[in-house]
């Protein structure tokens, strides 16, 4: 069992994140680097812009990831041991493009309450400060949610490019990962990310969420997977595990659940974004 450590258990309860923790191989993510790259090859717009959510539900690597041993450990530590994985996303920055993500809190716009869920950031290749590592501001989550811009900006990988303004920048924090590592962050933690100045892609998949069985989704509908424990609650549909790479009905339950989050992302807004 690989618990969080009481240390590890005091620095997500004072500053929202902890990292790193080790859970791959360096073989083990360039394995799971080719599969990505297999899909964008096989299938060039599967994982582009919004298609980049939920690619655990047509790539069998991604969703042993998603259900990996080591990773429930440390999200039981945090949100007890029924735990359902309510989508994922892939954060892909490529060398040379622009984007970047905006700080902003994980909790405004995705309707899980209450906020009895982490996000799991799983480093696919090396992040640090020169390919756009993720920076946290500590201790952000002991506030309420705050008021973000949404300011639909070039570059910017997030949906409406919501924005928290005043978010003192230089006080942020760097989590920097080694391919394999991953950080685990509070819903209502400040974060962001600038650009990628490297010469090779940074790769992040991104567990959002895992929930634990209490929680729901109060402005649309997810489907889940059970990872861990039970559901005595059932406020969710559940979704089967992919049964091969690129499957035709995975690839179907994936588009469902993706048009599903976009309504829940752009709830009550007039505009609509690339992702």
């Amino acid at each position: 069992m690989t618990y969080l450590s009481p240390n590890q258990l005091k620095q997500y309860e004072d500053e929202g994140f902890v990292s790193p923790i080790n859970i791959f191989s360096k073989d083990k993510t360039k394995e799971i680097r080719d599969e990505i790259e297999l899909i964008e090859k096989e299938m060039p717009e599967e994982l582009d812009k919004s298609g980049r959510y939920n690619a655990h539900l047509i790539s069998p690597l991604l969703d042993e990831v998603t259900h990996n041993t080591k990773i429930l450990d440390a999200v039981q530590s945090l949100i007890g041991e029924d735990i359902l994985v309510c989508g994922t996303t892939l954060f892909i920055k490529n060398p040379n493009e622009k984007g970047f993500v905006s700080y902003h809190q994980d909790a405004k716009y995705i309707g899980l309450e209450p906020h009895n869920w982490v996000t799991a950031w799983v480093a696919i290749t090396d992040s640090n400060e020169h390919n756009g590592c993720m920076r946290m501001w500590s201790g952000s989550h002991k506030d309420n949610l705050k008021d973000h811009d949404q300011k639909f900006n070039e570059g910017n990988l997030l949906t409406r490019g919501q924005t928290v303004k005043y978010v003192p920048k230089k006080e942020t924090t760097p989590l920097i990962l080694t391919a394999g590592q991953m950080s685990l962050h509070h819903p209502t933690v400040v974060h962001g990310s600038d650009l990628n100045k490297s010469n090779d892609r940074r790769i992040g998949f991104v567990i959002q969420s895992y929930i634990g069985a209490n929680v729901k989704q109060v402005i649309g509908k997810n489907s889940v997977q059970l990872a861990r424990g039970k559901d005595n609650y059932n406020f969710h549909e559940k979704i089967g595990r992919p049964k091969s790479l690129l499957d035709k009905n995975d690839l179907k339950i994936k588009k469902q659940e993706n048009d599903n989050l976009q309504e829940i992302f752009y709830k009550g807004s007039s505009k609509k974004g690339d992702y």
